[in-house]
């Protein structure tokens, strides 16, 4: 892939340090009781996010798991309106109707979070078909945790998708952990990649922490769905610092190995050293980003604070309307 020019560089940068700031900043929150019904921290996790989306077009469809602030984020919503939504106020994404885990935009191609593990790649998948029906020239993402490499459902969408040649790209935005199950205890065979290989679509290994490497797998399964050559499977093996769902007493992983993973592999850290070595930025304007970045996302909590909570008229919100969520 030709490098990255200085500015698509920096806006990627910049979109990490956001979700990382978003999310740690929510997970707060959340304890404080000022998030209801939880939250899933994707800290770790955001060059798998910013990666894939920014090989994507703004058309393009993605469906997402219940761990999908990050995808939201780098879809392009934004902190405000995302946050609003964990805060169930009028002015969310899905209308303070869908919190943490239903982020949706359908009509800005996103077709939503889900707490099912998997759905993400059946809905996905559908879009696919939907947009082969319709020869419109886009793609469909769906992503998928390491926990439904095992679901049943994951592999029927991808056996579809393979059979017909759907423009479709699956990405296991692989955190090893399924709840507390380490992916290498439960997967037969150990590969996945190898595993969606069988289904006869090309299918990738990659390092889900270089978002340059991310964002260049999705680039290629992108041309190659455009070019009719059918689905892309891509298992980015990342890691979340944080436990499944906030306020987990976690103990089955050690805190040497999540220290390892936050000192010689956080996404954020290896990225700004790369845009420091391309001389696109100096130490100064990387920290008057971290500034900018933290001053956006406690104008988002302002924000959710002072909005409205949904009207009771609008207990059928996106029903009756067709409309899932407030964009800003």
């Amino acid at each position: 892939m030709t490098q990255l020019s200085k500015e698509k560089s920096l806006a990627i940068l910049r979109q990490m340090m956001v979700i990382r700031d978003f999310e740690e900043t929510a997970d707060k929150l959340c304890l404080r009781g000022k998030v209801p019904g939880g939250m899933h921290n994707s800290s770790g996790q955001e060059a798998v996010a910013v990666g894939v989306l920014s090989a994507l077009a703004a058309d393009d469809v993605i469906a997402t798991t219940h761990r999908s602030h990050h995808h939201t984020l780098a879809k392009g919503f934004t902190p405000k309106s995302v946050m609003a939504e964990l805060f169930a106020k009028s002015t969310g994404v899905s209308g303070g109707r869908g919190g943490s885990m239903h982020l949706a935009g359908v009509e800005r191609g996103h077709f939503g979070g889900n707490g099912i593990v998997g759905a993400g790649v059946g809905i996905a998948m559908g879009a696919a078909l939907g947009i082969q029906q319709l020869k419109d020239k886009k793609v469909a993402v769906g992503f998928v945790g390491d926990g439904g490499m095992n679901t049943g459902r994951t592999w029927e969408a991808i056996n579809m998708a393979a059979i017909y040649k759907l423009p479709f790209i699956v990405i296991c935005d692989n955190n090893q952990y399924a709840v507390e199950t380490f992916v290498g205890r439960v997967t037969g065979g150990g590969d996945l990649a190898k595993r969606a290989s069988g289904f006869g679509l090309p299918s990738f290994n990659i390092n889900g922490q270089d978002v340059e490497e991310v964002l260049k797998y999705t680039s290629e399964a992108r041309d190659r769905a455009l070019a009719g050559e059918g689905p892309t499977f891509i298992n980015a093996v990342t890691y979340r610092y944080y436990g499944h769902n906030v306020g987990e007493k976690g103990q089955y992983r050690t805190q040497e190995e999540i220290a390892e993973w936050r000192t010689s592999k956080d996404p954020i850290d290896y990225y700004t050293g790369v845009v420091l070595e391309r001389k696109f930025a100096t130490q100064q304007e990387i920290d008057d980003m971290r500034a900018s970045v933290r001053k956006e996302i406690e104008e988002a909590v302002a924000f959710a604070e002072s909005s409205p909570e949904p009207d009771i008229s609008t207990i059928t919100y996106g029903v009756d309307s067709g409309k899932l969520g407030v964009q800003l």
